[in-house]
């Protein structure tokens, strides 16, 4: 089934809200807590019953930092930006705070050594590519999102004055009591002088984005707890109105793999990084026990539609998966990039065709002839020629649909069967075009 539908992102301010039939649907909803709720986006809030209370009598403005690590966020921040996506929807104002002074600290939370230090240059140049993520989901252009930047303050930040004022609120009971740095203690591994500062710097973003927008609530993953109480209680201290906090559960899939990541690394959200069709076919080939959830959160459909799709059973449950991958795809991509991706990846898939929109490698010396199991290795399908072989053994590498046997063969320009290419494929799901340089 293809919902032509599917969600244009933001151009509701920008085109009639008439042509976005998931829009209509929520227009009547203003209740943020209970949407968030609804689709399972809630871990822990300091104070459920205040902040209801306050989102409840006003619109308020809230917040979530992303540091710029990568030149792109990936599948598993999503989670985040729909926070922020629904703050926007249900009337209220999202902040998205590009870290552009914490990115120079690095934060330690879930990790086991430090950061590796990152020039300004490659910061200025990881925000660029990380602002578009936002784009297709959060209004900038109409105000009814922000987009706001930490360098601006914590750049220039005179440090004896930043210690007079806030230091003397900052507890570092409290900060050694954090799983981000007792987990370090306690495995006796190195934790530094500057990344203990890094809960400073982020609770201190939180009363400067109060200051500044009237910011209350800070909202991220369950991992950021920690972090974000501090704020509040920062704020608390330093004589703020009252602050909230807000994070969601840390997402795996039902086997337990870290979401937005595969074999091959990260589920990147910019194209430039990770083509729409391997974006699509990441999500197509999401396992059956985690469609529904992964519908409430990374789609706006009505929640009774969700529940009809995540109750097919059998070979029914793959056109779930299509919904899904095409609805995710369309938000983030495009609803036209992500039909295309649907149709490339039923052309190639099941129809067993080799659509020009497959991922291609270019692959030098195919006049003479290349082993089979570099092949399979430079398409991403294996780590090792060992891991490769294996893969020939069970069955499951196709050249141009035919299985391969011989783990010995030699691929050549005679096997380039359209346009000039040849389609290697590892599984059903996963398939590549192999071309001469």
């Amino acid at each position: 089934m293809v919902y032509p539908e599917v969600c244009k992102g933001v151009a509701w301010c920008k085109a009639s809200a008439a042509t976005s039939p998931d829009h209509q649907i929520m227009a009547f909803k203003s209740d943020f807590l209970s949407v968030l709720s609804e689709r399972g986006f809630i871990h822990q809030i300091s104070d459920e019953t205040g902040l209801d209370d306050l989102m409840t009598k006003e619109k308020i403005v809230g917040y979530i930092g992303f540091d710029a690590t990568a030149t792109s966020l990936h599948a598993g921040s999503m989670v985040q930006i729909m926070l922020l996506y629904w703050m926007q929807e249900t009337g209220h104002t999202p902040i998205a705070l590009m870290g552009g002074g914490t990115s120079m600290v690095g934060d330690p939370s879930g990790k086991d050594e430090s950061r590796q230090m990152m020039t300004r240059e490659i910061i200025e140049s990881n925000k660029l590519g990380i602002r578009a993520a936002f784009e297709p989901f959060l209004d900038f252009d109409c105000g009814r999102a922000i987009m706001a930047d930490n360098a601006e303050w914590l750049l220039d930040l005179n440090y004896v004055e930043f210690l007079r004022n806030y230091g003397r609120h900052l507890s570092v009971n409290a900060m050694l009591a954090r799983d981000s740095v007792k987990l370090r203690l306690e495995r006796e591994q190195h934790l530094s002088f500057l990344e203990f500062n890094y809960m400073c710097l982020q609770a201190y973003d939180f009363v400067e984005l109060n200051r500044r927008y009237d910011c209350r609530l800070q909202l991220g993953g369950s991992d950021q707890w920690g972090n974000i109480v501090s704020g509040v209680d920062l704020g608390r201290r330093s004589g703020t109105p009252q602050l909230f906090a807000l994070t969601t559960p840390l997402l795996t899939t039902a086997s337990g793999a870290k979401m937005g990541k595969t074999a091959n690394g990260a589920v990147w959200l910019n194209s430039d990084m990770m083509g729409v069709l391997d974006f699509w076919q990441y999500w197509r080939n999401a396992e059956d026990a985690d469609v529904g959830q992964f519908l409430k959160l990374f789609t706006t459909l009505p929640l009774d539609e969700i529940n009809r799709l995540a109750g097919l059973e059998g070979a029914e449950v793959n056109e779930a998966k299509k919904v899904l991958a095409t609805r995710v795809t369309a938000m983030v991509h495009g609803e036209a990039a992500a039909l295309e991706a649907q149709r490339a990846a039923e052309e190639t898939f099941e129809r067993g065709g080799a659509s020009a929109d497959l991922p291609t490698i270019e692959v030098e010396g195919l006049a003479n002839g290349v082993g089979i199991l570099s092949l399979i290795v430079q398409a991403g399908f294996a780590k090792s020629n060992g891991e490769a072989r294996r893969h020939i053994k069970g069955g499951a590498i196709k050249l141009n649909d035919q299985p391969v046997s011989d783990d010995s063969a030699n691929i050549a320009s005679s096997d380039l069967v359209s346009d000039g290419a040849a389609k290697l494929a590892f599984g059903k799901k996963r398939a590549v075009l192999i071309k001469p340089t």
